[in-house]
């Protein structure tokens, strides 16, 4: 049963904090004024990819903990943080440079995950492959848009 709670408190905090960020710092008008790159997906896609990426990475957490790898464990909490701030500095703050170095700072924790985790949590490492794939996309749109602005 405690097995069950706590990866329910790690599917919390990953989709329940990235939907309270994401309603709390929404794009608004000022985001749809900036020059967009070619590339820019459409909006609707970015709801159902992160509501996909959340669960995977509440799972790849919760998979960490229950393996008792407390660096692994670190460095989730470590790109939850990132991951948290970007939409408050990125479209709270409109701070576009910013939520770059966000971006590489996440990028930089997820990829210590999947390296930290690959021996002793494949599956773990394996979750979070997808979200690198997607932060390093969502870089490269955060750099264009702060170029093209």
């Amino acid at each position: 049963m405690k097995n069950v709670a706590v990866l329910a408190l790690f599917l919390a905090v990953s989709i329940g904090g990235g939907f309270f960020m994401g309603i709390s710092n929404p794009p608004g008008a000022w985001y749809a004024g900036l020059n967009q790159p070619w590339f820019q997906p459409p909006n609707w896609l970015f709801g159902p990819a992160w509501t996909i990426l959340y669960v995977c990475i509440g799972f790849a957490g919760w998979r960490v903990w229950r393996a008792g790898l407390k660096p692994a464990l670190l460095l989730w909490t470590l790109q939850m943080a990132f991951n948290l701030s970007w939409s408050l500095v990125f479209f709270g703050l409109h701070f576009i440079l910013a939520g770059l170095l966000v971006l590489i700072g996440m990028l930089a924790a997820i990829l210590a995950f999947i390296t930290v985790t690959w021996r002793g949590d494949r599956p773990a490492a394996l979750l979070f492959l997808p979200y690198a794939a997607w932060v390093s996309f969502a870089g490269l749109l955060n750099g264009a848009i702060w170029w093209l602005n």
